[in-house]
């Protein structure tokens, strides 16, 4: 399949091109970047590039709105431009993106193939509303990425209540987030609109196909995100109130968790691995960046807690898109 990637030249369009190197099913034939971009080489552009990609000419937005003449893209541009944009290409084109634009539209699944394949279903719905070939399927912000997949295995035991408090990497901010004065020595407990996200889009994606949308979970999830000095990989304390189960019984379930291995899905990575204390530097590109590593798990009171950290531009980003565009593609979707 032809396939475009949309912001090519930010750190998730990196990242998405990177991951797509010598994909079996998906042949990179566009990315398009901003205007001053547009004629130059890939490799002019992005120093560590690909091989494979190094000589394609990079072509503007506009210029590939005008005819983009592929099988599916891959959106990575920024959510203040891409709810208009990836309407007018779902129009005919199926679109994975990385942005917020249509996160909360009731017929847009936010999807982590590993926990809520079922919400691809509405797919149908989207297509038939609004009258569309294509369609739009999101992933998550990129802590619900990492905290969803730990959470899903606990699903069995009856999850009544979450709060977590992020420490997520310099890198989510992209390339011109933060100052180094601002983060060097220090830990910054405020991200705007982050713990919105991530109590809400954890909620829909652990919810229930109704119909037509999604039913959020019933349970509270109650966040506190900070930033703090880490290259990549986003780490997460989280505390969890459960209807029943023990410490022994949740880690065989972390264990166990592994939805997707028999569907022979190109980019497949064991989704969790259990390590006594997870740790951004030792852990994040585990599973070329799509394993999640949870650990310290401990009763406490009436809850448990454990810590998880994982990729954010790869598990978080452009790798969980990814494997939403294979998982739907062997789902017969595209």
């Amino acid at each position: 399949m032809k396939v475009a990637v949309l912001g090519a030249t930010g750190m998730v369009g990196r990242t998405f091109v990177g991951l797509l190197e010598g994909h079996p099913w998906f042949k990179v034939e566009k990315l398009v970047a901003s205007e001053r971009s547009a004629g130059k080489r890939y490799g002019e552009l992005v120093e560590d590039a690909p091989e494979e990609f190094r000589e394609i000419e990079v072509v503007s937005l506009g210029e590939f709105l005008k005819d983009p003449d592929v099988d599916l893209v891959f959106n990575a541009l920024p959510a203040s431009i891409s709810r208009e944009v990836e309407e007018r290409l779902a129009e005919q084109i199926p679109v994975f993106t990385n942005a917020r634009a249509h996160r909360y539209d009731d017929d847009v699944p936010i999807l982590v193939p590993e926990v809520n394949p079922g919400h691809l279903k509405l797919i149908e719905v989207q297509r038939e509303k609004r009258g569309w070939n294509g369609f739009i399927v999101t992933n998550p912000n990129c802590s619900t990425a990492v905290l969803t997949v730990s959470l899903a295995p606990l699903v069995e035991f009856g999850i009544k209540r979450v709060h977590v408090a992020t420490m997520q990497a310099i890198s989510g901010a992209g390339f011109s987030g933060l100052s180094a004065l601002a983060i060097q020595d220090n830990v910054i407990p405020l991200i705007s609109g982050e713990e919105w996200k991530i109590e809400n889009e954890s909620r829909k994606i652990l919810g229930r196909l109704d119909g037509k949308g999604i039913t959020p979970a019933p349970f509270e999830v109650s966040a506190i995100a900070t930033r703090v000095p880490v290259l990549h990989g986003h780490t997460e304390a989280v505390f969890v109130e459960l209807e029943r189960g023990s410490v022994e019984e949740i880690r065989g379930a972390f264990g166990a968790f592994d939805p997707l291995k028999e569907l022979d899905l190109p980019s497949y990575e064991k989704p969790l691995v259990y390590t006594d204390v997870p740790q951004p530097r030792l852990h994040r590109d585990r599973g070329r960046g799509l394993t999640v590593t949870v650990g310290r798990l401990e009763e406490s009171g009436s809850a448990f807690k454990y810590v998880v950290t994982g990729h954010n531009l790869v598990r978080g980003a452009a790798g969980g898109s990814l494997l939403n565009a294979e998982l739907a593609r062997r789902l017969g979707y595209i």
